[in-house]
Protein backbone atom coordinates (compact mmCIF):
# COMPACT_ATOMS: atom_id res chain seq x y z
CA UNK A 1 0.00 0.00 0.00
CA UNK A 2 0.99 3.12 -0.78
CA UNK A 3 0.89 5.88 2.61
CA UNK A 4 0.79 9.80 1.94
CA UNK A 5 1.56 11.94 5.11
CA UNK A 6 0.85 15.78 5.03
CA UNK A 7 3.19 18.11 6.70
CA UNK A 8 7.03 18.82 7.29
CA UNK A 9 7.62 19.00 10.92
CA UNK A 10 9.07 16.78 13.74
CA UNK A 11 5.41 14.89 14.14
CA UNK A 12 5.60 14.36 10.21
CA UNK A 13 8.84 12.82 10.22
CA UNK A 14 8.12 10.82 13.18
CA UNK A 15 5.01 9.73 11.41
CA UNK A 16 6.90 8.43 8.56
CA UNK A 17 9.28 6.52 10.42
CA UNK A 18 6.92 4.50 12.25
CA UNK A 19 4.57 4.01 8.96
CA UNK A 20 7.60 2.42 7.34
CA UNK A 21 8.14 0.16 10.18
CA UNK A 22 4.43 -1.55 8.69
CA UNK A 23 4.98 -4.74 6.62
CA UNK A 24 1.27 -3.48 4.96
CA UNK A 25 3.25 0.05 3.47
CA UNK A 26 5.10 -0.48 0.06
CA UNK A 27 5.92 3.38 -0.62
CA UNK A 28 5.81 6.40 1.51
CA UNK A 29 5.11 10.11 0.14
CA UNK A 30 5.48 13.32 2.40
CA UNK A 31 3.97 16.79 1.27
CA UNK A 32 5.75 18.96 1.59
CA UNK A 33 8.39 17.07 4.10
CA UNK A 34 12.01 18.37 4.88
CA UNK A 35 15.35 17.12 4.79
CA UNK A 36 15.43 14.57 6.89
CA UNK A 37 12.43 12.68 6.08
CA UNK A 38 13.31 13.10 2.13
CA UNK A 39 16.00 10.31 3.25
CA UNK A 40 13.14 7.51 4.14
CA UNK A 41 10.31 9.01 2.00
CA UNK A 42 9.66 10.43 -1.31
CA UNK A 43 8.86 14.16 -0.67
CA UNK A 44 6.16 16.23 -2.77
CA UNK A 45 6.19 19.74 -3.54
CA UNK A 46 2.67 20.91 -1.89
CA UNK A 47 2.26 23.04 0.85
CA UNK A 48 -0.13 21.03 3.46
CA UNK A 49 -3.05 23.85 2.92
CA UNK A 50 -3.10 22.86 -1.02
CA UNK A 51 -6.08 20.26 -0.18
CA UNK A 52 -7.18 20.19 -4.28
CA UNK A 53 -2.91 20.03 -5.23
CA UNK A 54 -2.82 16.78 -2.35
CA UNK A 55 -6.26 15.14 -3.41
CA UNK A 56 -5.06 15.41 -7.38
CA UNK A 57 -1.68 13.72 -6.66
CA UNK A 58 -3.39 10.83 -4.22
CA UNK A 59 -5.34 10.22 -7.28
CA UNK A 60 -2.42 10.28 -9.69
CA UNK A 61 -0.28 8.05 -7.52
CA UNK A 62 -3.26 5.54 -6.25
CA UNK A 63 -2.19 6.99 -2.71
CA UNK A 64 -4.36 3.90 -0.23
CA UNK A 65 -3.86 5.92 3.09
CA UNK A 66 -3.38 9.64 4.03
CA UNK A 67 -2.50 10.71 7.19
CA UNK A 68 -3.18 14.17 8.47
CA UNK A 69 -0.16 15.77 10.48
CA UNK A 70 -1.35 19.75 10.84
CA UNK A 71 -4.34 21.07 12.00
CA UNK A 72 -4.85 23.94 9.86
CA UNK A 73 -6.08 20.92 6.50
CA UNK A 74 -8.26 19.26 9.37
CA UNK A 75 -9.91 22.29 10.15
CA UNK A 76 -10.30 23.35 6.19
CA UNK A 77 -12.27 19.98 5.59
CA UNK A 78 -9.08 17.94 3.66
CA UNK A 79 -11.10 14.74 5.33
CA UNK A 80 -14.25 15.33 3.94
CA UNK A 81 -13.22 16.35 0.90
CA UNK A 82 -10.82 13.25 0.03
CA UNK A 83 -13.93 10.93 1.42
CA UNK A 84 -16.27 12.96 -1.29
CA UNK A 85 -13.89 11.26 -3.48
CA UNK A 86 -13.25 8.10 -2.56
CA UNK A 87 -10.28 8.28 -1.30
CA UNK A 88 -8.79 6.60 2.36
CA UNK A 89 -7.73 9.65 4.93
CA UNK A 90 -6.94 9.29 8.78
CA UNK A 91 -8.35 11.93 10.64
CA UNK A 92 -11.64 13.92 11.86
CA UNK A 93 -14.24 15.62 9.96
CA UNK A 94 -14.45 19.38 9.31
CA UNK A 95 -17.08 19.89 12.19
CA UNK A 96 -15.48 17.42 14.75
CA UNK A 97 -11.86 19.09 14.02
CA UNK A 98 -13.73 22.31 15.29
CA UNK A 99 -12.74 21.41 18.35
CA UNK A 100 -9.20 22.50 17.72
CA UNK A 101 -10.54 24.98 15.37
CA UNK A 102 -12.49 27.17 17.73
CA UNK A 103 -11.67 27.80 21.28
CA UNK A 104 -15.15 29.22 21.84
CA UNK A 105 -16.81 25.87 20.55
CA UNK A 106 -14.92 23.74 22.74
CA UNK A 107 -15.92 25.45 25.54
CA UNK A 108 -19.18 25.99 25.19
CA UNK A 109 -19.48 21.88 24.47
CA UNK A 110 -17.45 21.08 27.87
CA UNK A 111 -19.85 23.70 29.50
CA UNK A 112 -22.90 22.03 28.11
CA UNK A 113 -22.05 18.11 28.66
CA UNK A 114 -20.31 18.91 31.90
CA UNK A 115 -16.61 18.31 31.14
CA UNK A 116 -14.55 19.76 33.73
CA UNK A 117 -12.53 23.07 32.57
CA UNK A 118 -12.13 26.43 33.71
CA UNK A 119 -14.36 28.73 33.82
CA UNK A 120 -14.47 31.34 31.51
CA UNK A 121 -16.21 34.42 29.33
CA UNK A 122 -16.42 34.87 25.52
CA UNK A 123 -15.91 38.15 23.99
CA UNK A 124 -16.37 39.70 20.49
CA UNK A 125 -15.50 43.62 21.03
CA UNK A 126 -12.14 44.33 22.83
CA UNK A 127 -13.53 47.13 24.64
CA UNK A 128 -16.07 44.47 26.46
CA UNK A 129 -13.55 42.69 27.10
CA UNK A 130 -10.98 45.18 28.37
CA UNK A 131 -13.80 46.08 30.47
CA UNK A 132 -13.81 42.62 32.18
CA UNK A 133 -10.24 42.72 32.66
CA UNK A 134 -10.36 45.68 34.57
CA UNK A 135 -13.26 44.46 37.05
CA UNK A 136 -11.38 41.43 37.95
CA UNK A 137 -8.90 40.97 40.23
CA UNK A 138 -7.13 37.33 39.32
CA UNK A 139 -4.99 36.18 37.44
CA UNK A 140 -6.39 35.14 33.93
CA UNK A 141 -5.86 33.03 30.22
CA UNK A 142 -6.26 35.10 27.00
CA UNK A 143 -7.23 32.95 24.12
CA UNK A 144 -8.01 33.30 20.68
CA UNK A 145 -10.72 31.23 19.29
CA UNK A 146 -9.25 30.26 15.97
CA UNK A 147 -5.85 28.29 15.29
CA UNK A 148 -2.60 30.20 16.47
CA UNK A 149 0.62 27.64 15.64
CA UNK A 150 0.50 26.59 19.23
CA UNK A 151 0.89 31.01 20.39
CA UNK A 152 -2.71 31.80 21.16
CA UNK A 153 -2.58 31.46 24.28
CA UNK A 154 -1.34 34.39 26.80
CA UNK A 155 -1.15 34.09 30.57
CA UNK A 156 -1.46 37.13 32.23
CA UNK A 157 -0.45 37.46 35.56
CA UNK A 158 -1.49 40.94 36.22
CA UNK A 159 -4.20 43.45 34.05
CA UNK A 160 -1.41 45.14 31.87
CA UNK A 161 -0.54 42.10 30.44
CA UNK A 162 -4.20 40.90 29.59
CA UNK A 163 -4.91 44.35 28.47
CA UNK A 164 -1.95 43.90 25.83
CA UNK A 165 -3.12 40.98 24.79
CA UNK A 166 -6.71 41.74 24.03
CA UNK A 167 -4.77 44.80 21.72
CA UNK A 168 -2.43 42.47 19.64
CA UNK A 169 -5.24 40.07 19.64
CA UNK A 170 -7.98 42.03 18.73
CA UNK A 171 -6.80 45.38 17.79
CA UNK A 172 -3.19 44.56 15.93
CA UNK A 173 -5.01 41.44 14.05
CA UNK A 174 -1.30 39.68 14.75
CA UNK A 175 -3.23 36.57 14.68
CA UNK A 176 -5.92 37.89 11.82
CA UNK A 177 -9.71 36.67 11.96
CA UNK A 178 -8.50 33.85 14.14
CA UNK A 179 -8.82 36.56 16.77
CA UNK A 180 -12.59 37.68 16.01
CA UNK A 181 -13.03 36.08 19.24
CA UNK A 182 -11.54 35.59 22.48
CA UNK A 183 -11.72 33.51 25.28
CA UNK A 184 -11.16 34.74 28.66
CA UNK A 185 -10.68 31.95 31.54
CA UNK A 186 -9.48 31.42 35.02
CA UNK A 187 -5.54 30.43 35.23
CA UNK A 188 -5.87 26.86 36.64
CA UNK A 189 -2.35 26.09 38.98
CA UNK A 190 -0.73 22.78 38.77
CA UNK A 191 1.05 21.03 36.29
CA UNK A 192 0.23 20.38 33.13
CA UNK A 193 0.56 16.90 31.15
CA UNK A 194 -1.04 15.86 27.47
CA UNK A 195 -3.09 12.55 26.83
CA UNK A 196 -3.98 11.56 23.58
CA UNK A 197 -5.69 9.05 22.46
CA UNK A 198 -7.26 6.70 19.60
CA UNK A 199 -10.98 6.92 18.63
CA UNK A 200 -13.12 5.56 16.63
CA UNK A 201 -16.08 7.65 17.33
CA UNK A 202 -17.34 5.03 20.19
CA UNK A 203 -14.54 3.22 22.14
CA UNK A 204 -11.38 5.03 23.21
CA UNK A 205 -7.79 3.59 23.59
CA UNK A 206 -5.59 6.47 25.80
CA UNK A 207 -1.60 6.40 24.72
CA UNK A 208 0.25 6.86 27.73
CA UNK A 209 1.01 9.99 28.95
CA UNK A 210 3.09 13.01 28.30
CA UNK A 211 4.30 16.17 29.27
CA UNK A 212 5.22 18.84 27.11
CA UNK A 213 7.33 22.00 27.49
CA UNK A 214 5.74 24.99 25.75
CA UNK A 215 7.63 28.03 27.70
CA UNK A 216 11.01 28.97 25.19
CA UNK A 217 13.23 29.20 28.21
CA UNK A 218 14.28 26.57 31.60
CA UNK A 219 11.91 26.68 34.60
CA UNK A 220 8.82 27.16 32.40
CA UNK A 221 9.74 30.77 31.60
CA UNK A 222 8.84 33.21 28.35
CA UNK A 223 6.51 32.96 25.74
CA UNK A 224 4.79 29.77 24.54
CA UNK A 225 6.51 27.91 21.66
CA UNK A 226 4.85 24.96 19.55
CA UNK A 227 7.00 22.50 22.23
CA UNK A 228 10.54 23.29 23.30
CA UNK A 229 10.46 19.28 24.44
CA UNK A 230 8.39 16.69 25.76
CA UNK A 231 8.84 12.94 27.66
CA UNK A 232 6.74 10.03 28.07
CA UNK A 233 5.38 7.96 30.23
CA UNK A 234 4.69 11.32 32.51
CA UNK A 235 4.73 9.82 36.00
CA UNK A 236 2.58 12.73 37.09
CA UNK A 237 -0.33 10.86 35.62
CA UNK A 238 -0.85 7.91 37.88
CA UNK A 239 -2.40 4.64 36.26
CA UNK A 240 -5.59 5.33 38.90
CA UNK A 241 -5.78 9.43 37.42
CA UNK A 242 -5.27 7.61 33.54
CA UNK A 243 -8.37 6.07 33.79
CA UNK A 244 -9.89 9.27 35.33
CA UNK A 245 -9.55 11.13 32.62
CA UNK A 246 -10.69 8.50 30.40
CA UNK A 247 -14.06 8.11 31.81
CA UNK A 248 -14.43 11.95 32.68
CA UNK A 249 -12.96 13.18 29.56
CA UNK A 250 -12.00 11.13 27.25
CA UNK A 251 -15.87 8.61 26.39
CA UNK A 252 -17.24 12.20 27.46
CA UNK A 253 -16.31 14.19 25.47
CA UNK A 254 -16.40 11.90 21.97
CA UNK A 255 -20.10 11.24 23.14
CA UNK A 256 -20.57 14.84 23.49
CA UNK A 257 -18.93 15.07 19.81
CA UNK A 258 -21.55 12.44 18.40
CA UNK A 259 -24.44 13.83 20.03
CA UNK A 260 -24.36 17.14 18.05
CA UNK A 261 -23.50 15.43 14.75
CA UNK A 262 -19.57 15.18 15.04
CA UNK A 263 -18.40 11.92 14.82
CA UNK A 264 -14.98 11.87 15.47
CA UNK A 265 -12.76 9.84 14.48
CA UNK A 266 -8.70 9.77 14.86
CA UNK A 267 -6.20 10.94 17.23
CA UNK A 268 -7.27 12.84 20.24
CA UNK A 269 -5.15 15.12 22.01
CA UNK A 270 -6.31 16.57 25.60
CA UNK A 271 -4.16 19.13 27.50
CA UNK A 272 -4.74 18.60 31.01
CA UNK A 273 -3.90 21.11 33.81
CA UNK A 274 -3.21 18.37 36.85
CA UNK A 275 -3.89 19.31 40.94
CA UNK A 276 -4.08 17.46 43.69
CA UNK A 277 -5.21 14.25 41.76
CA UNK A 278 -7.69 15.53 39.57
CA UNK A 279 -7.14 16.78 36.02
CA UNK A 280 -8.74 19.50 34.27
CA UNK A 281 -9.30 20.49 30.38
CA UNK A 282 -6.96 23.16 28.81
CA UNK A 283 -7.69 22.42 25.53
CA UNK A 284 -8.41 19.75 22.90
CA UNK A 285 -6.66 19.43 19.33
CA UNK A 286 -7.63 17.12 16.70
CA UNK A 287 -4.54 15.13 15.50
CA UNK A 288 -1.24 13.66 17.09
CA UNK A 289 0.68 16.11 18.98
CA UNK A 290 4.04 18.13 18.16
CA UNK A 291 6.66 17.28 20.08
CA UNK A 292 4.08 14.41 22.06
CA UNK A 293 4.54 12.16 18.90
CA UNK A 294 8.21 11.94 19.37
CA UNK A 295 8.46 10.53 22.24
CA UNK A 296 5.14 8.64 22.28
CA UNK A 297 5.78 6.48 19.19
CA UNK A 298 8.87 5.13 19.17
CA UNK A 299 7.58 3.43 22.76
CA UNK A 300 4.58 2.13 20.64
CA UNK A 301 5.45 -1.45 19.40
CA UNK A 302 1.70 -1.84 17.30
CA UNK A 303 1.68 -1.65 13.58
CA UNK A 304 0.26 2.39 13.53
CA UNK A 305 -1.90 0.95 10.12
CA UNK A 306 -3.44 -2.25 12.51
CA UNK A 307 -4.78 0.57 14.60
CA UNK A 308 -6.01 3.44 11.67
CA UNK A 309 -7.45 0.13 10.10
CA UNK A 310 -9.44 -0.46 13.00
CA UNK A 311 -10.55 3.24 13.52
CA UNK A 312 -11.86 3.15 10.44
CA UNK A 313 -14.05 -0.09 10.46
CA UNK A 314 -15.00 0.95 14.06
CA UNK A 315 -13.58 -2.28 15.84
CA UNK A 316 -11.03 -0.41 18.12
CA UNK A 317 -12.23 -2.25 20.67
CA UNK A 318 -10.17 -5.32 19.12
CA UNK A 319 -7.07 -3.25 19.89
CA UNK A 320 -4.51 -3.59 23.18
CA UNK A 321 -1.65 -1.27 22.82
CA UNK A 322 1.79 -2.69 23.22
CA UNK A 323 4.46 -0.52 24.75
CA UNK A 324 8.12 -1.19 25.23
CA UNK A 325 9.27 -0.86 28.96
CA UNK A 326 11.44 2.24 28.36
CA UNK A 327 11.46 6.22 28.90
CA UNK A 328 11.95 8.48 25.97
CA UNK A 329 12.41 12.33 26.10
CA UNK A 330 12.54 14.88 23.28
CA UNK A 331 14.94 17.84 23.21
CA UNK A 332 14.24 20.40 20.48
CA UNK A 333 16.60 22.70 19.14
CA UNK A 334 15.38 26.40 17.67
CA UNK A 335 16.73 28.76 15.81
CA UNK A 336 17.88 31.49 17.94
CA UNK A 337 14.69 34.36 18.63
CA UNK A 338 12.17 31.54 18.05
CA UNK A 339 8.91 31.95 18.88
CA UNK A 340 9.88 35.34 17.65
CA UNK A 341 11.89 36.48 13.86
CA UNK A 342 14.63 34.11 13.32
CA UNK A 343 17.36 33.85 10.61
CA UNK A 344 17.29 30.74 8.09
CA UNK A 345 20.08 29.24 6.18
CA UNK A 346 22.12 28.38 9.03
CA UNK A 347 23.98 25.03 8.37
CA UNK A 348 23.53 22.05 10.44
CA UNK A 349 26.43 19.68 11.20
CA UNK A 350 26.64 16.83 13.32
CA UNK A 351 23.87 14.73 12.05
CA UNK A 352 25.81 11.76 11.15
CA UNK A 353 27.27 11.68 15.43
CA UNK A 354 24.47 10.13 16.86
CA UNK A 355 24.64 6.85 18.81
CA UNK A 356 22.08 3.64 19.11
CA UNK A 357 18.66 4.26 21.05
CA UNK A 358 18.49 8.11 19.76
CA UNK A 359 16.42 9.36 16.63
CA UNK A 360 16.90 12.54 15.42
CA UNK A 361 13.36 13.94 13.81
CA UNK A 362 13.48 16.97 11.41
CA UNK A 363 11.32 19.81 11.64
CA UNK A 364 12.70 23.28 10.21
CA UNK A 365 15.26 22.11 7.55
CA UNK A 366 15.93 21.93 4.10
CA UNK A 367 18.60 21.08 1.80
CA UNK A 368 21.23 23.79 0.42
CA UNK A 369 21.23 23.42 -3.59
CA UNK A 370 25.05 22.87 -4.10
CA UNK A 371 24.15 21.56 -7.34
CA UNK A 372 25.37 18.01 -6.65
CA UNK A 373 22.98 15.49 -8.28
CA UNK A 374 21.07 13.57 -5.54
CA UNK A 375 17.87 12.68 -5.06
CA UNK A 376 18.49 11.86 -1.32
CA UNK A 377 20.42 15.24 -0.73
CA UNK A 378 24.04 13.34 -0.63
CA UNK A 379 26.34 16.06 -0.63
CA UNK A 380 24.61 18.94 0.10
CA UNK A 381 24.50 21.28 3.07
CA UNK A 382 21.47 20.32 5.32
CA UNK A 383 20.35 24.07 6.63
CA UNK A 384 17.94 25.92 8.80
CA UNK A 385 14.36 26.49 7.37
CA UNK A 386 12.38 27.15 10.42
CA UNK A 387 11.89 28.24 14.13
CA UNK A 388 12.08 24.26 15.34
CA UNK A 389 14.71 22.78 13.73
CA UNK A 390 15.11 19.28 14.84
CA UNK A 391 14.11 17.02 17.39
CA UNK A 392 16.70 14.55 19.50
CA UNK A 393 14.50 11.68 20.93
CA UNK A 394 16.70 9.37 23.48
CA UNK A 395 14.99 6.31 24.76
CA UNK A 396 16.45 4.55 28.45
CA UNK A 397 15.40 2.66 31.13
CA UNK A 398 14.85 5.59 33.36
CA UNK A 399 13.97 9.26 32.79
CA UNK A 400 17.19 9.80 34.48
CA UNK A 401 19.16 7.54 31.94
CA UNK A 402 17.22 9.24 28.54
CA UNK A 403 17.92 12.51 29.78
CA UNK A 404 21.22 11.98 30.20
CA UNK A 405 21.53 10.90 26.69
CA UNK A 406 19.63 12.91 24.65
CA UNK A 407 21.23 16.03 26.34
CA UNK A 408 24.93 13.93 25.05
CA UNK A 409 23.69 13.55 21.80
CA UNK A 410 22.20 17.34 21.53
CA UNK A 411 25.72 18.35 22.37
CA UNK A 412 27.37 16.87 18.92
CA UNK A 413 24.73 19.10 16.98
CA UNK A 414 25.30 22.65 15.79
CA UNK A 415 24.48 25.12 14.00
CA UNK A 416 25.13 29.10 14.28
CA UNK A 417 22.44 31.04 16.93
CA UNK A 418 21.14 27.10 17.84
CA UNK A 419 18.83 26.85 20.86
CA UNK A 420 17.64 24.56 23.00
CA UNK A 421 16.40 23.93 27.21
CA UNK A 422 18.20 22.24 29.37
CA UNK A 423 15.76 20.91 31.43
CA UNK A 424 13.38 18.88 29.66
CA UNK A 425 12.69 15.77 31.51
CA UNK A 426 13.97 16.90 34.99
CA UNK A 427 10.56 17.11 36.14
CA UNK A 428 9.54 13.31 36.24
CA UNK A 429 12.90 13.04 37.85
CA UNK A 430 10.96 14.18 40.85
CA UNK A 431 9.17 11.11 41.14
CA UNK A 432 11.74 8.52 41.42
Amino acid sequence: MKVLVIGGGGREHCLVWKIGQSSRVSNIYCAPGNAGISQIAECVDIRASDIEGIIKFAKDKSIGLTLVGPEVPLVEGIVDRFQGEGLRIFGPSKRAAMIEGSKVWAKELMRKYGIPTADYRIFSSPEKAKRYIEDRDDPAVVKVNGLAAGKGAIVANNKDIALEAIDRIMVDRVFGRAGDRIVIEELLKGEEASVLAFTDGSSILPMIAAQDHKQVFDGDRGPNTGGMGAYAPAPLVTEELHHQIACDILLPIIKALASEGAPYKGVLYTGLMIKDGKAEVLEFNARFGDPETQVILPLLNNDLIDIITAIEEERLEEIKLDWRDKKAICVVLASGGYPGGYVKGKVIRGLDRFTDEVLIFHAGTAFKNRGEDSSLGKGRDIITAGGRVLNVVALGDSHQKAMERVYENVAKIEFEDMYYRSDIGAKALRYR
